[in-house]
């Protein structure tokens, strides 16, 4: 899941190899065999790969009519268009698909979202969480309850203590009126923890690009799809007397799965699919702990790339007119996101990778670099920031607690600087990057909403901003003690590239 919040950037526009997919199936039929008496140019075009494209046009229905009717004559198939915002999901075997529609009067930009060609349903490496074992629950559960009112896993949360969540939760938990959508690689609803708070009328599994609402579709696909499980504990876990508390506990979370089964990428239809769904059921924040695949940075002088960027725009800047604020994680290079350049040696990473160096001026990680989106540093239990953790001047908004297991450890019983949350069929891990972050920004900002309900987007991130506490930049950041600084913090005492405005602060949000 290397996807989740690793983040680097893009530069030089790369040839894109125009194969790409956003559905299940294989090849449509009619390109499964050809008759032996099949030109060489007919034997190509039956052995085309299927693509998937997003087309973004002007969202008129004339317009929209015009241009449903040009894909059908380029061979597309609609896999679901979204007509109020002017984007449209195809996918193809005609290997000119982009091009043609790229002449059609009204369409601003089309593009194909992968550079791989639609594989079978597979499963996704388990990653490196390390789970809560029967001794270490003994040992957390002895000294939880050393606290009165402190859930059974809560003395190694140092991380709610760290932003006051675990005393926020005492003057207000945050209101059931207050969803946050999980965009992610679906979320267990049956987990203890998380049952209690789970929205199942506000998730969905966007796969494909179109929204899937049948019951349990927003689950993981296999334990090893945990990563979305983690963050909406680490929201809104309840405070019921079972295993963690999330900074929200109050709140209602759903999932909105938008990985492909096959190889666990989050592409830019499902993206699409997941902003507008949200805001069409009423969800007020999204938290996005990922960027979207196969390209890092998509640099707008690179067609595909820049209809990329079209797509999800439109769709989460839809999400932001109809109330809904997003959150995204600001990755874990430890790179500056406000450089001149950043070297991208992994994309398109469903495919083979091109090293390329990027602008950041010019190509954008997404969602996180999108208009209106709150970007999320991370830190740990000393509030420093975490080695890892990418950072920038007028990049980063907010920090918050990601974890950090090399260089600050916490006094709680296990000594684990990372991150411990819910996972997959009842159980619980530590993890850390800034995938662990965001949700906690998230959960401040669903407590904030839940007393201020008619606050607007960005009123409400200006909210959130105005009430964190900036450490300012630190005197030296020579984490392995080696004589070089290992990040550069530029700015003040108000705003810098490590904090942005500050880390976020449950206890003032509820008072």
């Amino acid at each position: 899941m290397a996807h989740l919040r690793s983040r680097r950037r893009l530069a030089l526009a790369v040839p894109v190899v125009l194969s790409l997919t956003a559905s299940l199936g294989f090849l449509p039929a009619a390109a499964s065999a050809a008759p032996a008496t099949a030109t060489a140019a007919e034997q190509q075009a039956a052995d085309a790969p299927v693509l998937a494209y997003v087309v973004n046009t002007k969202a008129d229905h004339r317009t929209i009519a015009k241009v449903k009717r040009a894909i059908a004559a380029a061979d597309g198939e609609i896999v679901i268009a979204y007509e109020k915002i002017g984007v449209i999901v195809v996918r193809s075997a005609n290997g000119d698909f982009a091009k043609t529609l790229r002449e059609v009067p009204g369409v601003q930009s089309a593009g194909a979202t992968r550079t791989a060609p639609l594989s079978p349903a597979g499963t996704t490496d388990a990653g490196s969480a390390e789970y809560l074992t029967a001794a270490d629950a003994a040992k957390l559960k002895a000294a939880s309850a050393k606290t009165p009112g402190s859930e059974p896993l809560e003395a190694d949360q140092w991380d709610l203590r760290a932003i006051g969540a675990d005393k926020a939760a005492k003057i207000n938990p945050g209101s059931r009126n207050v969803t946050v959508a999980v965009i992610d690689t679906g979320v267990d609803d049956t987990h203890p923890d998380l049952a209690p708070n789970f929205s199942t009328s506000q998730s969905a599994n966007c796969f494909g690009g179109a929204p899937d609402t049948t019951p349990g579709a927003w689950r993981p696909y296999t334990a090893g799809d945990y990563h979305g499980t983690h963050v909406a504990g680490e929201i809104a876990a309840a405070r019921n007397g079972v295993g963690v508390a999330g900074v929200a506990p109050g709140v209602k979370v759903s999932a909105i799965n938008v990985t492909d089964p096959a190889n666990g990428l989050f592409y830019a239809e499902a993206v699409v699919c997941a902003f507008v769904f949200a805001a069409d059921h009423g969800v007020e924040i999204t938290n996005n702990s990922y960027y979207i695949d196969p390209w890092m940075y998509n640099c707008m002088d690179d067609p595909d790339q820049r209809a990329i960027v079209d797509a999800v725009n439109r769709a989460q800047l839809y999400a932001q007119r109809k109330g809904t604020l997003h959150f995204a994680s600001a990755g874990n290079s430890n790179h500056d996101l406000a450089s001149d350049a950043i070297d991208d040696t992994s994309s398109p990473n469903d495919t083979t990778p091109v090293p390329r160096t990027i602008d950041p001026s010019e190509c954008f990680d997404l969602p996180t670099q999108l208009p209106g989106v709150v970007t999320i540093s991370a830190t740990g239990s000393e509030n420093l920031k975490s080695y890892y953790s990418s950072y920038g001047k007028g990049v980063v908004d907010v920090a918050a607690p990601g974890g950090d297991s090399r260089y600050q450890l916490p006094d709680t019983p296990s000594k684990n600087g990372r991150i411990l949350s819910t996972m997959p069929n009842g159980e619980y891990a530590w993890l850390q990057g800034t995938s662990m972050a965001s949700p906690h920004a998230a959960g401040v900002a669903a407590l904030l909403k839940s007393k201020h309900p008619w606050l607007p987007p960005a009123a409400l991130q200006a909210l959130l901003k105005a009430q964190a506490n900036n450490p300012g930049c630190p005197a030296s950041y020579d984490q392995n003690g080696d004589g070089t600084q290992d990040a550069t913090c530029e700015g003040g005492r108000h705003v810098n590239g490590f904090y942005g405005h500050g880390i976020v602060d449950a206890l003032r949000a509820v008072k």
